[in-house]
């Protein structure tokens, strides 16, 4: 038996809630072909629509005076719990459907801890939340003190940092739980970030990604493989071009080379390799794994998906 930490894609899972709640149901099906083949399984997830759309939503309420503006550590845990609701729903069902009645599952919020010196939060790059113009923008900044930026030509976001988790603060109850062999859902869209503050953790506006805490979240259970599941089977150099190139297999030296000659898009699976990368070199015998959602058995067996050792 394999201790597998999985890490879920936020955009795998739709942009409605009941959009989620069928890809919720598809993502289980993976998910419980391979603890039916006798592996221990902790899924991560991210949140990106999710956490945007609710941040939308206090942002309207806000303007039309019907509401205060939420707090950005606040929307995060909001998304944890819908987001782990139906995927804790949609594994319970698959599990019972095979006849595993007696696996539990459990989704739990989780507090990821963030360095407040971190360099991130000097330069607020992650877009969250609703398109405004320059001037609607301008308001908000000086009504509420965010940051916001123009994205892309597409209109003015609010940004928040990315910065990098260095632990989970619920981590012993995360172990006794995985330790009793109950099926965790965990460091839902990179986790609440907390910062330590005198004599206690204090939620800060931030946005983890989901990946790093995921890795951050195999290391501290001791698990034998990572695997990764996104858009794609495998990681390609030179991706989408005519001399695309898929990888089945690299180690994390030959990862870190193609990182530096710039193979891996930023904020797409750059972050994924990093990830990867950051689990199996720290400890022995571990090996991390990129591929698709509806491979993920295949994958595991080494047909489908790129292995990082």
């Amino acid at each position: 038996m394999s201790k597998i930490v999985i890490a879920l894609g936020g955009n795998a899972l739709g942009n409605t809630a009941e959009e989620q709640l069928d890809k919720s149901q598809l993502a289980a099906k993976s998910i419980v072909d391979l603890i039916v083949m006798g592996n221990q399984v902790i899924i991560a997830h991210g949140n990106g629509p999710q956490v945007g759309h609710i941040r939308l939503a206090f942002e309207r309420c806000y303007k039309d005076g019907m509401a205060p503006l939420m707090p950005f550590p606040e929307c995060t845990a909001m998304s944890q719990g819908y987001i782990g609701y139906h995927l804790q729903q949609s594994i319970d069902e698959e599990l019972v459907a095979r006849g595993y009645d007696e696996v539990p599952v459990v989704a739990m919020l989780t507090q990821v801890v963030v360095d407040e010196n971190d360099p991130a939060f000097q330069h607020p790059t992650k877009p969250v939340g609703g398109y405004y113009s320059e001037a609607e923008a301008k308001h908000l900044m000086e009504t509420t003190g965010c940051p916001y930026a123009e994205d892309s030509g597409r209109g003015w976001r609010r940004v928040v940092p990315s910065p990098r988790p260095i632990d989970i603060y619920e981590k012993i109850t995360l172990k006794t739980l995985v330790d009793a062999g109950q099926v965790v859902i965990a460091c839902g869209g990179g986790g609440i970030p907390v910062v330590y503050r005198g004599k206690r953790y204090m939620g800060v506006d931030a946005v983890i990604d989901k990946d790093f805490a995921a890795a951050k979240l195999a290391d501290l259970v001791n698990a034998d493989i990572f695997i990764i599941l996104t858009a794609v089977d495998r990681i390609y150099l030179n991706y989408n071009k005519p001399n695309q190139e898929e990888i089945a297999e690299m180690d994390a030296a030959v990862a870190a080379a193609y990182i530096e000659a710039g193979h891996f898009a930023p904020g797409s699976i750059l972050p994924k390799v990093q990830a990867a990368c950051l689990f199996v070199e720290g400890g022995k015998n571990r090996k991390a794994i990129v591929g698709s959602l509806d491979k993920a058995s295949l994958a595991l067996n080494g047909k489908s998906g790129t292995i990082i050792r």
